[in-house]
């Protein structure tokens, strides 16, 4: 009855492009194992029967550090955007366009977007908000109308790309500390997060400032080295609006203030995800962004 429906030969399995779209995307095989709520093993397992289908490499590359194929640059955003495509019309089927579901950062969801949604919520009462962890990498999530995280400047002026805030960036301490090393700064504890592992190499580079070889103390989110750097610590590098209140508030203090990063942060739509709820959003987090204290001129005091 559906032998028309496969006249080309019989389709990959329904699992292995997804595990292949998902890991394309996120860029690692336990970010598309969390997403996909399977092991690392069986994404690695479908991954590998779908290039046995296809006859094809999909990946390259040493194990921590794969990358896409030809071959697999060309599949990605052809599943991507089919994915997409299904998941908008089960998302439309099943909230009545009432409902908003984003995918954010970690470290941005808990510094700043959340304690900022009671506002959202009160001025529309009739959207129901989802919120999805994305992962550090991704600039897309399955399902979410849109993402919110830090993006690069060369897609400030992309058509699904609303920027809200100009990104900045410098070391924060907490007072106490900050007297302690007030004559070398760097000189204190690094507290870095894994899932930002440049974010020293990076301010320093902005800064023209040429850093000692010394040790990270590692977290696996920003937010985690952030609490770490309010308890004193150590410094860590951080963005100026997730820590402006931490700074008014003599909880941290900026001695080296905050260099203009090439990147800000943004919403990133999906492609045919735009809805009443996703516009009003767009507009409340403009409205937000402008909120922002000016980024102090020096010293962060």
């Amino acid at each position: 009855m559906f032998d028309n429906l496969t006249s080309g030969g019989a389709l990959p399995s329904l699992n292995a492009l997804r595990a292949f779209e998902a890991m394309a995307r996120t860029g690692r095989a336990t970010l598309a194992a969390e997403e996909l709520h399977v092991t690392h093993s069986a994404v690695s397992r479908q991954v590998k029967a779908l290039e046995a289908h296809l006859g094809v490499r999909l990946f390259q590359g040493p194990k921590h550090r794969l990358t896409l194929t030809p071959a697999g640059q060309t599949l990605a955003p052809a599943l991507g955007h089919a994915f997409d495509e299904i998941a908008t019309a089960v998302r439309r089927l099943k909230s009545e366009g009432e409902d908003l579901f984003l995918a954010v950062n970690a470290s941005l969801s808990v510094k700043w977007l959340i304690p900022r949604l009671a506002d959202f919520a009160a001025k529309h009462p009739q959207i129901q908000l989802h919120l999805e962890e994305l992962p550090s990498q991704a600039t897309s999530h399955r399902g979410a109308q849109a993402v919110v995280r830090i993006v690069p400047a060369t897609r400030l002026a992309e058509p699904l790309v609303t920027p809200f805030i100009d990104n900045h960036i410098g070391p924060v301490m907490a007072p106490a500390l900050a007297e302690r090393f007030a004559t070398d700064p760097l000189a204190a504890p690094r507290l870095a997060a894994q899932s930002h592992p440049q974010g020293w190499a990076i301010w320093a580079a902005m800064a023209g400032v040429e850093l000692a070889p010394a040790p990270e103390q590692p977290f696996a989110h920003g937010h985690f080295a952030l609490d770490a750097a309010v308890a004193g610590l150590g410094v860590a590098i951080f963005n100026w609006p997730m820590v402006a209140e931490e700074i008014a508030e003599r909880r941290l203090v900026a001695p080296l203030g905050f260099v203009a990063a090439p990147s800000a942060f943004a919403l990133i739509a999906a492609p045919g995800a735009e809805s009443r709820a996703l516009a009003a959003f767009r507009k409340w987090l403009v409205a937000q962004g402008k909120l922002t204290p000016p980024v102090p001129a020096s010293g962060g005091r």
